[in-house]
């Protein structure tokens, strides 16, 4: 939980730095602008449990839906967007669960996802990163365990190993966003097992 705060922390403080322009610009999430992107990290956080189901339900458990509905509902100024991120530094409800686990896997990929078309990368600590790589394989939405699946992933960076077969080498950052399904980190890999993890992206 309070890797998943500080990751919301430096999420907001980024997201204080952008001119208004660029909070229309492309995200790495497909027909998703750097506005929808934050307004689907916050999206749960206000519901409570009642209405989180609900919005399921209105999804008919598709998390690709319920996410849809989500940006829909949020749509808000940049000034009320960050308003709400720094208001649940500490996530509430769905991001909540297992210690704040979606809370700083989400938070992480999706910071990237903003980051990394605005040409804004960050040195992310070590410790946050080698933990988001371990849950993001614990994660089924994510889909990371199916495309890592027959694979050996090494941070080059981190001192971090996960999996057996063709290895996949690269910083911790590159390997979360390319196990995350973001083809935008496949040239940044390398390894016998690279031409399989892009394939499956």
């Amino acid at each position: 939980m309070a890797m998943a705060m500080r990751e919301r922390a430096e999420f907001a403080d980024l997201l204080d730095s952008l001119p208004p322009e660029r909070w229309d610009a492309p995200s790495l999430c497909e027909s998703w602008s750097v506005r929808d992107v934050v307004a689907h990290v916050i999206s749960y956080d206000e519901l409570g449990w009642p209405r989180t189901l609900l919005r399921l339900l209105r999804a008919g458990f598709s998390p690709d839906k319920a996410n849809a509905i989500g940006v829909a509902e949020y749509s808000r100024s940049p000034a009320e967007l960050v308003r709400i991120m720094r208001a649940y530094e500490r996530p509430r409800g769905l991001t909540a669960l297992r210690g704040g686990m979606i809370a700083l896997v989400d938070g992480m990929i999706h910071q990237q996802d903003i980051r990394r078309p605005l040409g804004l990368p960050r040195d992310i600590p070590h410790d946050r990163l080698r933990t988001a790589l371990g849950l993001a394989l614990q994660a089924p939405p994510i889909g990371a365990a199916k495309r890592a699946r027959g694979l050996t992933l090494v941070a080059t960076d981190l001192d971090w190993t996960n999996g057996s077969g063709p290895e996949v080498r690269g910083t911790g950052e590159a390997v979360l966003m390319a196990i995350a399904g973001r083809a935008d980190a496949a040239s940044e890999l390398a390894g016998p097992g690279c031409r399989l993890l892009a394939q499956r992206m």
